[in-house]
């Protein structure tokens, strides 16, 4: 996951963030070293994510939620601010992982979407 040039979050199956990648890093405006492993409520209050309209999205909704609970792939629109709030839309995807020894989690990509809705665009 490090060596991806392509935002991703790691969470496991209480939705504490684990791990994300420098390019993740890039995209918040902190890198994991300086963050460290937090939470749902913290990371949603840090980073959202929100809909459209600016409102939070619900923690049950969510891909990563979604992904871990139902054992599926999931994905959806949405906006993440970074630190110094700026807001980035992106697509999610969100896949559920299992490990050897039976924990679960899910990994999550993110996808700027550009101005033309290609992705192509800067997040």
């Amino acid at each position: 996951m490090s060596a991806l040039s392509t935002p991703a979050f790691l969470v496991d199956e209480g939705g504490l963030l684990v791990f994300y990648n420098e390019a993740a890093g890039i995209l918040l405006g902190k890198h994991f070293e300086e963050m460290g492993t937090v939470g749902p409520e913290e990371w949603g209050r840090l980073f959202g994510p929100f809909d459209q309209g600016g409102t939070p999205i619900p923690y049950d909704e969510l891909p990563l939620v979604s992904a871990v609970r139902s054992g599926r792939p999931a994905h959806a629109e949405l906006t993440i601010r970074s630190t110094d709030g700026a807001a980035h839309a992106v697509e999610a995807s969100a896949f559920p992982i299992l490990t050897a020894h039976g924990s679960q989690g899910a990994i999550a990509v993110f996808w700027p979407v550009g101005a033309n809705g290609n992705g192509a665009g800067p997040a």
